[in-house]
Parts: structure tokens; C-alpha cells; sequence
């Protein structure tokens, strides 16, 4: 009797001593993945760098999956497919809000957390994370370009698709910002779903200086935009002549913007973006409380609005700048 009571004692220490071990182990076991809109270019290849620091510092088994192209239809299988595999939490950069939708009503049937990025106002998701404030940063965009034509002249407008939430939130910001204080300026043809491909860009941006001869600029979101019409404006030698600005990688931007093909870009860092999203599932998945103040390293505290955690770390890229960030 005695030594079955001895027996019980030891299994109940060690019950005791290695319980916060074995919460600890679950606590590492959450699978978070990010499903970006296109995998393999140098955007969401620097994004990539933040989720796996991510679940390098967390302990979570994070990472990040894309269609190889910007399809909707290849991002929602994609989904579909995690949903089935029943990881705890999904984070995802849109290609269509909308037909996103139905499937990420299914993932939280199934007590999935859904994080998006560059989607406010997206429908079926927990929580949208944003790095910087999006009404601030399609303005100083189109503030920069009509700087630089002179408030006055044609121009047109570079996207990553015409079903991109935040890519067309920006143009609508924008372009009504233009009307409003820059009359003068005219957009010459509706946003042209193009700033996902360099070769797409160059061949769009050769079609509009044939069309529009007195083109003076593009503004272009969606990272490769800018670098196609860069490369065509290259070729036509009508540097200084079309100014072009927009979202670009520094690094990847750098030698166009020395050359005066690129003249300004404006950015956040993927890497922060690709943290973060990583960050907050967590803390989502541990019970933690999101609110005004919530704090992401290198973010610092997120004002929250809604349904949307939004920090503000817009950086400027210049041609003297361009290679001090390291991406």
C-alpha cells in the first residue's frame, strides 16, 4: 500500500512539474499560414523574411504559400486546401476581396482565425493589419506626381488587378484628391490592371505613349509597375519627360530612380507587414485582447479602427535613400 502510495506522489509531481512544459509545447504547435498573391517576386520574397522571423522569435510553425500569378480563383484553392489541412490560422494579402469571401466564412466555421493585409473592410476575416494609414498614402502619391508635372497635364494609373482592394482604394483616394486640387491634371484612360508584371507594365506603358503623346505621368501600385514603365520610358528616351512614381521595392527601384526613369517611390516594409500579421494571429490564438495600444515589435502601438489594426511607417524612396534600407 505504502508503495503504491510513494507511485501515485512521483506521478503526481511530475504531473505537476511538467504541465507548464507540455502548455508550452501547444503553445508551439500553432500552424499560421500567409497566403500572398503571388509568389516568387521580390515583394512577398521580402514579406517571406518577416514570417519566418516570425515563427523563428514565436515558436509557431508560420509560413507563407502564393498562386503563380495573381489569380483569384488559384488563392481561394489555396485556402481551401489549409482549411482541410485545419491549421489554426490564416493571414492573407487579397487578390479579390469579394471572392474571398465564401471561403473564409468556411475556415471560421471551423474556428480558423483569418488575418488579411491590404484589404480594409474585407468581409468573413477576424482582423485586417495595415502599416500605414491608406487615405495618407494614396494622397502624398499623387501629391508627389503633380509636384512634379507641375500640377498640370495627362497621366494614368498603374494596379495590380482591378479586384485589389487596397491597390484601387488608393486610386480612388487620389484621383479625387487631384480633382480637387489639381484640376489641371487630366487622367487620359480608366486604371490599368497592370502593376504585378514588369513585362505587362513596359508593354501598357509603350501602348499609352503611343495613344497619348503628351503623357507627363503614371503613378503605379502594384511593386513591378513602376519598374515596367520605367524600362519603357528607358527605351522611348523620354526620361524627364514622364515622370513616374509609385510603390517600389528601394533596392530593386534603386537604379532606375539614379537614372531619373523612376522619380519617387513610396512604401512600408513587407518584412514588418509579413511580422506582424504572424504576430497578431498569435496573440489572437492565445487569448490576447486586441485594442487601442496593441503593440507589434518594430511597429510599436496600433490605433484600431473597426475591425483594422493600422500602425503608420510609410517610408519615402528616393535616389539618395534608395539603398540605405536593406531590401
Amino acid at each position: 500500500m505504502k508503495t503504491q502510495v510513494r507511485v501515485f506522489l512521483v506521478l503526481f509531481l511530475l504531473v505537476v512539474l511538467l504541465l507548464p512544459a507540455l502548455s508550452l509545447a501547444k503553445a508551439k504547435k500553432y500552424e499560421i499560414a500567409l497566403v500572398v498573391k503571388i509568389s516568387g517576386i521580390p515583394w512577398f520574397n521580402r514579406m517571406e523574411e518577416g514570417v519566418k522571423q516570425a515563427a523563428k522569435e514565436l515558436g509557431v510553425n508560420a509560413y507563407q504559400l502564393g498562386p503563380s500569378d495573381a489569380d483569384p480563383a488559384q488563392q481561394v484553392k489555396i485556402i481551401e486546401d489549409l482549411i482541410a489541412k485545419g491549421v489554426d490560422a490564416i493571414c492573407v494579402v487579397p487578390n479579390d476581396a469579394k471572392a474571398l469571401e465564401p471561403v473564409f466564412e468556411k475556415a471560421r466555421e471551423k474556428g480558423i482565425v483569418i488575418i488579411t493585409h491590404e484589404s480594409p473592410g474585407q468581409k468573413g476575416g477576424d482582423w485586417d493589419v495595415e502599416t500605414i494609414d491608406n487615405v495618407k498614402f494614396g494622397q502624398v502619391n499623387f501629391e508627389k506626381l503633380a509636384e512634379l508635372m507641375g500640377g498640370e497635364g495627362e497621366f494614368a494609373v498603374f494596379v495590380g488587378g482591378l479586384t485589389v482592394p487596397l491597390h484601387n482604394f488608393w486610386a480612388d483616394v487620389g484621383l479625387n484628391y487631384v480633382a480637387e486640387k489639381y484640376p489641371k491634371m487630366k487622367l487620359v484612360t480608366e486604371r490599368i490592371p497592370c502593376g504585378e508584371s514588369v513585362e505587362l507594365s513596359y508593354q501598357r506603358t509603350l501602348e499609352l505613349i503611343t495613344a497619348y503623346p503628351n503623357l507627363k505621368g503614371i503613378v503605379g501600385f502594384g511593386s513591378l509597375g513602376p519598374i515596367g514603365a520605367a524600362q519603357a520610358i528607358r527605351e522611348r528616351g523620354l526620361q524627364g519627360k514622364i515622370f513616374v512614381v509609385g510603390t517600389v521595392l528601394p533596392a530593386h527601384a534603386a537604379p532606375f530612380l539614379m537614372q531619373g526613369l523612376i522619380s519617387h517611390g513610396f512604401l512600408w516594409d513587407p518584412k514588418d507587414a509579413g511580422y506582424a500579421q504572424i504576430y497578431i494571429a498569435k496573440a489572437i490564438l492565445d487569448g490576447k485582447q486586441i485594442k487601442p495600444g496593441f503593440e507589434v515589435p518594430g511597429l510599436g502601438k496600433a490605433t484600431i479602427e473597426g475591425n483594422v489594426i493600422k500602425f503608420d511607417a510609410i517610408i519615402d524612396i528616393t535616389a539618395e535613400n534608395a539603398l540605405s534600407y536593406g531590401f
